[in-house]
C-alpha cells in the first residue's frame, strides 16, 4: 500500500492510569523517528513537549500546545495534545536560536510545493522542515528542559557522515564519531519562545585524545568521559544525567551507562560516572523520583555484539552468550530489565 508508511513515525500516548483508555495517536505532534517528547509548563500555562528526530543530518522540534494545563482537573487535560503549534529549530551561526512553525500555509508550506493541509505538513514533517532551511543535527536523540535552571539539552549521538564542507556552528565536528550536547536557553526563560540563544555543552569523546577535540572539564577524570550521549534526565536540583549508545570495550574502552553532569557553575561540563550496563548492552530511560532517592534505568540488549569484548571475543548466541545478566543462571537468558537504584542510607542519589 503506498501510505502503508505514514501510519508509523507518530508519538502515541497512553493513559497508563485508565487500563481501558485507547492509545492515541498524536499526529500534531508531526512524523519522524521520534525518540521520546520530554515535557515541561510553560510560564502562560501551555505544555510544550521537547522532540528528536532519531537520524543523521535530521532536526529539533517543539510542540506547544493551544489549551493550558490544569493541574486540579485531569479531565480537561486529556485532550491538549489534539492542538497545538509544532516547530523546528534553526541554530544560527552566533549562537541565535529560531523556532520555525510548521503551519500549512506559512512561508513554503503551501500548495505549490505539495502541501495541501496541515495534514500534508505533519505526514512529511521532514520534507517541510527542509523547506524551512531548519539546521541539521548529528542524530537529535533525547530533548529535556530543566526546569531548575531554565535550560534545556539536546543530546546528539553521532554523526560519522557528516563532512568537512557540511560543518557548522552548531555541529562542529566533521565524521563526528562521539557525539555532542547542546544547551539552550529559551527568551525570557519561557519554554514556549519562539526564539532563543544556544551553545555547545560538551563535545563527547576521549578528552586525552587531541584529535576528537572533546571539551569536558579538566576535573573530569578518566572514567568521567563519555560518547554517544542518547537519553537524558534533570533530578530535582537541576543536574543532568546523561545515559549513552554506543560505547564498547571495543572502540572506546568502556560500556554504556549513565553519567551525572554538572551544568553550572565552575563545576560545569564536569561528568562522574555512575551506573555502567553490562557488556553488549545500551543505557536508557533514566528517571528520577520528585525527592530524588531512586533513580530508574534501563537495560537494552544486553550480551549483543560479543565480538566487541576481549574477554569473550565472539558472536554471542543464545546458546553461546557473553553475559547472562541479570540472573547468572545457566538456566537463564540474559534479559534487558528495568533497574532500581536507591543510596544504602535511603539518602538522596547524588549528594
Amino acid at each position: 500500500m503506498p501510505n502503508e508508511p505514514n501510519r508509523f513515525g507518530w508519538i502515541v500516548e497512553v493513559d497508563v492510569n485508565d487500563p481501558n483508555s485507547v492509545p492515541k495517536k498524536r499526529t500534531a505532534m508531526g512524523r519522524f523517528k521520534h525518540e521520546g517528547a520530554e515535557s515541561i509548563v510553560a510560564k502562560d500555562g501551555r505544555v510544550v513537549f521537547y522532540l528528536g528526530d532519531d537520524e543523521r543530518f535530521d532536526y529539533v522540534y517543539k510542540f506547544v500546545t493551544s489549551g493550558t494545563f490544569n493541574p486540579n482537573d485531569r479531565a480537561a487535560n486529556m485532550n491538549l495534545l489534539d492542538s497545538g503549534t509544532l516547530y523546528v529549530a534553526k541554530f544560527d551561526a552566533g549562537g541565535a536560536l529560531e523556532w520555525l512553525p510548521l503551519v500549512f500555509d506559512q512561508g513554503p508550506l503551501t500548495a505549490a510545493n505539495g502541501f495541501d493541509s496541515q495534514a500534508d505538513v505533519l505526514i512529511e514533517t521532514r520534507r517541510a522542515a527542509d523547506l524551512l532551511g531548519a539546521t541539521k543535527m548529528d542524530r537529535p536523540e533525547d530533548v529535556q528542559p530543566n526546569g531548575v535552571n531554565g535550560k534545556v539539552y539536546v543530546m546528539l549521538t553521532n554523526n560519522t557522515r557528516r563532512k568537512d564542507d557540511q560543518v557548522d556552528a552548531a555541529n562542529p565536528r566533521a565524521k563526528n564519531a562521539f557525539g555532542h550536547i547542546i544547551e539552550i536557553a529559551e527568551a525570557d526563560g519561557d519554554f514556549a519562545a519562539t526564539k532563543g540563544t544556544w551553545e555547545v555543552l560538551l563535545k563527547c569523546g576521549d578528552p586525552s585524545v587531541a584529535a576528537v577535540g572533546a571539551s569536558f572539564s579538566t576535573d573530569t577524570t578518566r572514567n568521567g568521559w563519555f560518547g554517544m550521549p542518547d537519553n537524558c534526565a534533570v533530578d530535582a536540583a537541576g543536574r543532568l544525567w546523561v545515559s549513552t549508545d554506543g560505547n564498547n570495550p571495543k572502540d572506546t574502552g568502556r560500556t554504556d551507562g549513565l553519567w551525572a553532569v554538572d551544568t553550572e557553575g565552575g563545576a560545569r561540563a564536569t561528568s562522574k560516572l555512575f551506573f555502567r550496563v553490562p557488556v553488549g548492552a545500551e543505557m536508557c530511560g533514566p528517571l528520577f523520583t520528585p525527592d530524588d532517592r531512586t533513580a530508574f534505568v534501563a537495560a537494552q540488549h544486553p550480551g549483543d555484539g560479543g565480538t566487541d569484548w576481549a574477554p569473550f571475543g565472539r558472536p554471542s548466541y543464545y546458546e553461546d552468550l557473553s553475559t547472562r545478566w541479570p540472573d547468572f543462571k545457566d538456566d537463564m537468558p540474559v534479559r534487558p530489565a528495568v533497574v532500581v537504584i536507591t543510596k544504602k542510607d535511603g539518602g538522596v542519589i547524588g549528594s
